[in-house]
């Protein structure tokens, strides 16, 4: 799941050069899904809204890799890219699980829809800020198109079952703010924009990606809520499996400054 076009490698550009059309033009793309799905909310027709929030994260996770593959990255269509996703992304499932689901509480209702909208936008600048300093295989937080799809996955649950919106209010608002939370916290997730996991793997990896195609399709609206709870919970679990590692690694560390300013006092002076 792309989050923005990485900037690395791109030079100072002056716009009277003009821009590059086609991965903008992905982009504008994926705002215009974004700004239909805000219409369709308006409208009542939360099953289409979701659905076209997933369309948006298709455009935003194919604009960086046109710009990439193309050689047309630029400065101007990273900060397009941000702006698209802030709408696509922030307030579209803002909007739409407020309309649909947060209404009935009340303030905490609409203060739920905007702290997921703000802590979006926080996401996005720290990603922007962080770029050059974090490795490209992990993001800092969970992304926020990731957010908008878990949102989007539950409102097509629900359909899928026939649920009104009134069913488990409580757990629609504990998950947007769990969401909000996911989005601006430490926790690391994976970017899959590893070069290696385009690259020869073994067959067991093949016959995995097929039966979990083969089950997607027979369940596309289940499964496809299953693997994005997945992805959003991934970098919770990461972090309490590594815990252990990490204190081993800090204490080795910390014993390491220790031994060093031990020296350093023995030393004549």
């Amino acid at each position: 799941m792309s989050d923005e076009v990485i900037i690395t490698g791109v030079k100072k550009e002056s716009m009277k050069r003009g821009i590059y059309i086609l991965p903008n033009l992905v982009t504008a793309a994926s705002l215009f899904a974004g700004f239909y799905s805000i219409v369709s909310s308006l409208d009542g027709n939360y099953s289409t809204a979701a659905i076209w929030i997933f369309i948006s994260a298709i455009c935003d996770g194919l604009d960086g890799k046109v710009a990439r593959l193309t050689g047309t990255c630029s400065k101007f269509g990273v900060e397009f890219d941000s702006l698209a996703d802030l709408v696509a992304f922030g307030v579209t499932p803002a909007l739409l699980m407020y309309a649909w689901a947060l209404k009935p509480f009340g303030r905490l209702g609409w203060v739920a829809a905007f702290l997921f909208l703000v802590c979006g936008a926080l996401r996005l600048a720290r990603f922007n800020v962080q770029v050059e300093t974090v490795e490209s295989k992990r993001f800092v937080g969970l992304p926020i198109p990731a957010a908008a799809s878990m949102v989007a996955s539950t409102v097509l649950l629900f359909y899928h079952f026939g649920w009104p919106s009134s069913f488990k209010k409580l757990a629609i608002l504990g998950l947007l703010y769990l969401l909000a939370f996911l989005m601006v916290s430490n926790f690391r997730y994976h970017s899959f924009k590893d070069p290696a996991f385009i690259k020869r793997q073994p067959f067991g990896f093949l016959l995995l990606a097929v039966v979990l195609l083969i089950v997607i399709a027979a369940e596309p609206v289940i499964m496809i809520f299953a693997v994005i709870l997945l992805y959003v919970l991934s970098g919770p679990i990461d972090y309490v499996v590594t815990w252990p590692r990490r204190r081993r690694l800090e204490k080795a560390v910390h014993k390491g400054w220790e031994a060093l300013n031990r020296e350093g006092d023995s030393q004549p002076r």
